[in-house]
């Protein structure tokens, strides 16, 4: 259970306070110190699994903490962007992100109950949203909106992007899982 990919996991995890604590340092020195952390949690996220994959280390703890703790990292960072850029120009894509990691977060949870959860397996549509929106997080943790305008701009830019690939990938999934959710609403119906 406590091995080197659940441990990175787990490390990730720990980042989380430590990113809110250091975000409301009253320092200039705090925004890339929480990029850097993101960043960090980043590589992590994608060191685990290869670890996990390359050495047969995966478990099934492992297998629901790792999007746990990238579920947690991102809507944290987002919501910490959130309160500082105040608008809502950052808090609508912002919120779609969230929203939509909750909706797929249960639906694999679902399609995992039924036995169905390679139906909605990572997408390349979701690999290039999870990427657009860390380097979007990034560029906003990294740099204060009050002093880089043009920065702050490409990262918002960076954003909407982001919240469109997620609602594409979000569709996609939703797609996938279309028949076992009609073939359900079938099952419940004939009861």
């Amino acid at each position: 259970m406590y091995n080197l990919a659940n441990q990175l996991t787990l490390f990730r995890i720990i980042l989380i306070p430590l990113l809110v604590i250091i975000f409301y340092l009253p320092f200039d020195w705090r925004f890339p110190v929480c990029a850097t952390l993101f960043t960090i949690a980043g590589i992590t996220d994608w060191a685990d699994g290869y670890i996990a994959r390359k050495y047969q280390l995966s478990t099934p703890f492992g297998a629901f903490l790792d999007p746990v703790a990238d579920k947690l990292m991102v809507a944290v960072a987002l919501g910490l962007l959130i309160e500082l850029h105040g608008s809502i120009w950052f808090t609508l894509p912002a919120t779609v992100i969230i929203c939509r990691e909750i909706v797929i977060s249960a639906l694999r949870e679902w399609m995992a109950e039924i036995g169905a959860r390679g139906t909605v397996a990572v997408s390349m549509v979701g690999k290039i949203k999870t990427t657009l929106q860390i380097v979007a997080i990034v560029v906003l943790l990294a740099f204060d909106p009050a002093k880089y305008d043009l920065m702050e701009k490409l990262g918002l830019i960076a954003l909407y992007v982001a919240a469109v690939l997620t609602l594409w990938s979000m569709i996609v999934y939703l797609r996938a899982a279309w028949p076992s959710f009609k073939q359900g609403a079938d099952n419940s119906s004939s009861e």
